[in-house]
């Protein structure tokens, strides 16, 4: 990195701070507003989903049927199949992992070259005995290596949340999306569930478990002022960025 590029980084941090700190000064005192509520498809960044599709069946209906090809029941189902449709997501989250890891390794060698003869006595005698000929060189070596590491990871998070229907993929399959805000004094929880879903893993009382959800994203954090206070300076995050050691 260049020193103009590490000056216009430095230049654009603080930049950043300073909007950061005038938007903290500006709420001193009030707690941190929600989000207003709106179309996930209007949002920057909303990307339509687009996957491998099968071709379409168009329904038919046989002579004095009641039923069509793709009726799952002779009364309306009232669990969510359109744009719109709101349904709940069961989030339930119980992840735990344990590993450990130990290796050990060693590596010695020793070579020793003698002379003798005639060539060792005339070493000998020009050395005055400083040198032995039975052992003239003499290569030793060796190498230890010990690693050990150790991964004790668990989470838990059980909770619900309503999301909609913002898309039907041409073989029937919903695209969901929803967010729940909830604010306790100065501090706002948010909660982010979206998905691909089958209409027939939505179980009767409208509702589907998080594991049934396709290209799961889920994500669960907060805003305010516990936030802010366990979250590092921008001073301290740039140095972590560009410091070497």
């Amino acid at each position: 990195m260049t020193f103009h590029k590490l000056l216009a980084l430095v230049a654009l941090s603080a930049s950043l701070a300073a909007c950061n700190t005038m938007d903290r000064l500006s709420e001193v005192g009030q707690a941190p507003p929600l989000t207003a509520i709106q179309d996930p498809t209007t949002v920057a960044g909303y990307q339509p989903v687009h996957m491998p599709m099968p071709e379409p069946i168009a329904d038919t209906y046989a002579p004095n049927s009641l039923y069509r090809t793709s009726a799952k029941g002779f009364f309306k189902d009232e669990r969510a199949h359109k744009v719109g449709d709101i349904l709940t997501v069961i989030v339930t989250i119980d992840d735990s992992a344990q590993m450990n890891n130990s290796t050990q390794s060693g590596r010695s060698s020793n070579n020793t070259a003698g002379m003798g003869g005639i060539l060792g006595t005339v070493v000998d005698n020009v050395t005055a005995g400083a040198i032995d000929p039975s052992a003239a060189v003499d290569f030793t070596s060796g190498m230890q290596h010990t690693g050990n590491g150790s991964v004790n990871r668990k989470e838990s998070l059980e909770t619900s949340v309503a999301a909609v229907v913002t898309q039907v993929l041409p073989n029937g399959n919903l695209v969901i999306e929803g967010r729940q805000e909830v604010r306790v004094n100065f501090e706002v929880r948010d909660l982010i569930v979206a998905g691909i879903v089958r209409p027939s893993d939505i179980q009767a009382n409208n509702t589907i478990p998080s594991h049934k959800i396709a290209e799961a994203r889920i994500s669960y954090g907060g805003r305010g002022q516990i936030t802010n206070v366990q979250q590092p300076r921008y001073g301290q995050q740039i140095a972590d960025a560009i410091l070497p050691f």
